[in-house]
């Protein structure tokens, strides 16, 4: 193929990193998975994880391996927020970051490779100071992901295979971050006919014993539709 090698070294040559915010719902509680640093610039700050994108991957694949290299985990759920690239982002170099978030069950989580990585799931009600812009970065990820969960039913991505309906609830109450009105939600959730009831009851985490429900991928496949 013929370039105008001109054209291309005429032109300065900068970094991209990938930065991947990893959530799962702990206890209740959507958590982010944070590492400190153990270089400069920001030694032992707390920061997302990242790379840099290698020549011979894309973009979204430099971020699904780091993401593998974290939770030791593939055909995870995840979503590009955008890039950052202001000038002062990263004392150490010239970098445009692409920024991601992945949605994991707390289930499959690799408790033995997150430490390895000398990592710590963290409540985002409760998140240290971090350096950089990974702030902003978590900011616009949590707000897109208020956005899609009320359209796209991304929220079953952090839940067990079975759940109950309060499970559910607390969930979205949580990702949205207002309360919900029990009668009202469940109406709504409801009318969604991928969520499927089950024989099963759940006599663990109710006293009653409340039904278990799951999501059915493939009627959602069928219809594509989901609404809160």
């Amino acid at each position: 193929m013929f370039r105008d090698q001109g054209f291309y070294t005429a032109h300065e040559k900068m970094l991209v990193g990938v930065d991947c915010m990893v959530f799962t719902l702990r206890e209740g509680r959507l958590c982010l998975l944070l590492t400190r640093r153990k270089f400069e610039p920001a030694l032992g700050s707390w920061s997302l994880m990242g790379g840099f994108v290698k020549s011979d991957e894309s973009v979204d694949n430099a971020a699904y391996r780091v993401l593998h290299q974290l939770t030791g985990l593939d055909n995870v759920y995840m979503e590009q927020v955008g890039a950052f690239g202001d000038l002062d982002r990263d004392p150490g170099e010239r970098v445009v970051s692409v920024a991601y978030y992945a949605l994991i069950k707390w289930d499959d989580v690799y408790i033995d490779r997150v430490k390895a990585y000398n990592a710590q799931w963290v409540d985002v009600d409760n998140l240290p100071e971090l350096c950089f812009d990974h702030p902003l970065m978590i900011r616009r990820a949590i707000k897109a992901m208020r956005r899609k969960a009320t359209c796209e039913p991304i929220a079953f991505e952090l839940l067990p295979e079975y759940f109950t309906l309060t499970q559910l609830q607390n969930l979205y109450e949580t990702i949205l971050g207002e309360p919900a009105d029990k009668r009202n939600f469940r109406r709504r959730i409801l009318e969604n006919p991928c969520i499927k009831r089950t024989d099963l009851i759940d006599k663990v985490t109710s006293r009653r014993g409340a039904s278990l429900y799951t999501f059915d991928e493939e009627l959602y496949a069928q219809s594509v539709k989901f609404k809160m």
